[in-house]
């Protein structure tokens, strides 16, 4: 059986890679002022950034039509036989929803959704575990299989300037956003069943960050190996600076360095920072 992997653009995988690895991507879009622009396609991470600080109004985000999935099964139709569609977390946006919808109006393809319950580089530990198989003919329950075995060790931690956006997105609570304002904390914040939660507050972002690196300690302290990434939003020599301090103290784990782009920037914010990992 001949498999193709689908994911988002939520996911922000470098072109070459995607190349590479034959990962289809289906992109979400940024709305500014009635224009929309789909992430990875026809707007840059760096143009976000810049029209997001001179904008009047917050972005909004929009997923993908499920006529856009159905129209890419059908196209994969012709050379594959399945299809392993991943995608951002059900809880913060209907896109796994569409690929599942699309997956039961298209024939001579089967397709199989599945919610990477998280977002961003971290989903993309998944895109790339199974793109992988999917190269060496391996069959699509036994990649399930892979990512949910995945899912167990996999851990994302990431801290924001400002709690507002993801309020007014309503990916966070209300009275969440409203404690962080009032005590001016940086909450380190996580998934949890799907959506974003508070794990700890905490004073500085400094310290918020010094906190995220106990937890990878405490995480990687057995004798398996790990990869992890730093994500950051527009925040790139920082981001280099904190993955260097990491690489010094974990020989085990094998860091890369990602980004917050627009989608996901539209509701953290400016200077986010984050950090994910998994066994390998």
């Amino acid at each position: 059986m001949k498999t193709a992997v689908v994911t988002d653009s939520t996911a922000y995988l470098p072109k070459e890679l995607r190349e590479k690895l034959n990962i289809y991507m289906i992109p979400l879009s940024v709305v500014f002022d009635h224009e929309t622009y789909k992430e990875e396609v026809e707007i840059t991470t760096e143009d976000f950034y810049e029209k997001m600080r001179n904008a009047k109004d917050l972005p909004t985000t929009t997923q993908p039509s499920t006529g856009e999935f159905v129209e890419l099964f059908e196209k994969l139709s012709k050379d594959y036989d399945a299809v392993i569609s991943i995608h951002l977390s059900s809880g913060i946006s209907g896109t796994l929803q569409g690929a599942a919808t699309a997956g039961t109006m298209v024939e001579n393809i089967k397709v199989y959704p599945y919610d990477s319950e998280i977002s961003c580089r971290v989903q993309g530990f998944y895109v790339i575990e199974a793109a992988k198989m999917a190269l060496e003919g391996k069959e699509p329950e036994e990649i399930i299989a892979r990512l949910d075995e995945m899912k167990k060790s996999i851990r994302a931690y990431f801290i924001v300037d400002d709690l507002t956006n993801l309020q007014k997105g309503g990916r966070l609570s209300g009275a969440a956003a409203l404690i962080g304002g009032l005590l001016q904390v940086k909450p380190v914040l996580h998934f949890v069943d799907k959506v974003i939660v508070p794990f700890e507050k905490i004073r500085t972002k400094k310290k918020a960050m010094n906190r995220i690196v106990e937890l990878l300690g405490e995480a990687v302290s057995d004798e398996a190996e790990y990869q992890a990434v730093v994500i950051h939003g527009n925040r790139e020599e920082e981001a280099i600076a904190w993955k260097k301090e990491m690489e010094a103290k974990f020989p085990n784990v094998e860091f890369d360095i990602s980004y917050f782009g627009p989608v996901i920037g539209t509701h953290l914010g400016e200077g986010a920072m984050g950090l994910g990992w998994v066994k390998k």
